[in-house]
């Protein structure tokens, strides 16, 4: 009998969990992602258990599984019973103080909370909070965690974007911006300058994966205003802000510069993080060796894909964590680079393409593989821990919607994300949203000013502006 109902529980074992899962699901790294979004009107009527029930649980079996070890000690994707009210959270704030009525300080602790808080391993690794309280953004806010071993942002924000409608047209599935592969040059390219670039690749794949290597295990960032280098950092408090651009506004600096949107945005929190350092502290940290890790999505496709689309087992459009880290190191902060801005999108281009055309995220993943086949997935997850927690920030982007989008009719007029359990000082993250650029910033509370360094993410963008489109206008006038 006990024979029997051990295979019946090892037949319900769904899939085994990816090794990326595994990493970030492991004894020193527990790492998930907040979906926040803000609601137009009061959220007292949502109807959030059918909603779970016969939409959101339905999109993928690891919503309704736990992570278990079979026989042979390999982790597992085992579906069990969902109960719903264990997963959903309403909290109770205390009466705000201010004039206004409004519960923003009361949101942001509450957000804090669910950053620190563990999910129970007991049950499958997803929660939603509904937050019925005004702040000055919103009516309401619904916010989602999900654990990373679930999948990546892509994946996750997905599934997200799938129990989501069009407010104009329920009818209509959503759209979203889409990004072309754009040649570096037209015509063909002389046999020269081929030779010339693959000897390059060459040379700049070796170069950065020792660079990797290093920074995985023993090349460690200063510590600084944006790196305390504390043990235990992904444990202490965080503040979570956020900024939001006009689109329009950062399309007109990526033409003035003939660049993308992704090297304006990474410029302006790259400058806005070196500005922020060189005001926080009178030592010349301005100049420090600091590096950004940024995030990159490996898939091979263009925009989202359906979840059935994801869940196809094809090796570019499947479901998962398909993505990898580049190191960038945050150019320094003379006199002169100061007065020029641009400068920092024009590093920024510079550096992620030397990397993204170089062999190195091919290298790494073979070398954390390679680790994983021979000293197990715990020494993986310490060796991406160290990497992490080497580095001084993360920078990580997802698309949005074009069009503003309800849920149950209710419609939301602001989204955004971020990263939470991070051994990380300083974690970035950029939605798009309805002609709108959401960056969200979370800093370690009692190192980092968080209203400071917010301030120097909008200067850094005001002066990028200015100096691209302002001045140029002017001239043009002349």
């Amino acid at each position: 009998m006990d024979q029997l109902k051990q295979e019946e529980e090892e037949e319900e074992l769904a899939e085994p969990v990816s090794p990326t899962g595994q990493y970030f699901n492991s004894s020193v790294l527990s790492v998930s992602i907040l979906g926040i979004l803000e609601s137009q009107v009061p959220l007292d009527d949502f109807p959030t258990m059918p909603l779970l029930q016969n939409v959101f649980l339905p999109i993928n079996p690891r919503f309704s599984s736990i992570v278990v070890r079979d026989k042979n000690g390999i982790k597992q994707w085992k579906r069990v019973k969902v109960n719903l009210k264990d997963h959903v959270n309403i909290p109770i704030f205390p009466r705000a103080e201010n004039s206004s009525g409004l519960y923003d300080d009361h949101f942001n602790d509450y957000l804090t909370k669910i950053a620190l808080d563990p999910l129970p391993q007991s049950r499958p690794l997803w929660e939603i909070h509904i937050v019925k309280y005004p702040t000055e953004n919103a009516l309401g806010h619904l916010v989602f965690k999900l654990h990373h071993a679930l999948g990546d942002g892509f994946s996750l924000m997905g599934a997200l974007f799938s129990c989501l409608q069009r407010a104009d047209d329920p009818s209509i599935p959503l759209t979203f911006p889409m990004s072309r592969m754009k040649l570096d040059s037209e015509g063909g390219e002389s046999i020269f300058g081929s030779l010339n670039r693959v000897s390059s690749g060459v040379v700049n794949s070796v170069l950065d994966f020792a660079w990797s290597v290093l920074k995985i295990g023993f090349l460690e960032d200063d510590r600084t205003p944006i790196r305390s280098g504390e043990e235990g950092v992904e444990f202490r408090p965080i503040d979570i802000s956020t900024i939001t651009f006009d689109l329009d506004s950062i399309k007109q600096i990526k033409s003035n510069l003939h660049v993308t949107i992704n090297d304006v945005i990474t410029g302006i929190i790259l400058l806005g993080t070196r500005l922020y350092m060189k005001e926080t502290n009178h030592d010349d940290f301005s100049k420090s060796n600091s590096t950004a890790l940024v995030l990159l999505n490996t898939r091979n496709i263009v925009g989202y894909k359906s979840v059935e689309e994801m869940l196809k087992p094809k090796a570019d459009k499947k479901w998962g964590n398909q993505f990898a880290f580049l190191h960038v190191s945050i150019p320094k902060l003379s006199q002169s680079e100061s007065s020029n801005p641009v400068y920092f999108v024009f590093k920024a281009k510079e550096l992620i393409k030397r990397m993204r055309n170089s062999a190195v995220l091919f290298l790494t993943a073979k070398l954390l593989e390679a680790m994983r086949k021979y000293r197990g997935p715990e020494a993986t997850a310490h060796y991406i821990h160290s990497t992490l927690k080497n580095s001084s920030m993360a920078i990580s982007n997802m698309i949005g919607p074009t069009e503003q989008i309800t849920v149950a009719n209710h419609p939301f007029a602001g989204m955004y994300f971020m990263v939470v359990g991070s051994p990380q000082s300083v974690t970035i993250t950029v939605m798009s949203y309805v002609g709108k650029l959401r960056v969200a910033i979370g800093t370690e509370k009692g190192h980092i000013d968080a209203n400071k360094f917010k301030s120097c993410i909008q200067n850094a963008f005001d002066m990028m502006f200015k100096a691209t489109v302002t001045n140029s206008s002017s001239q043009a006038n002349l």
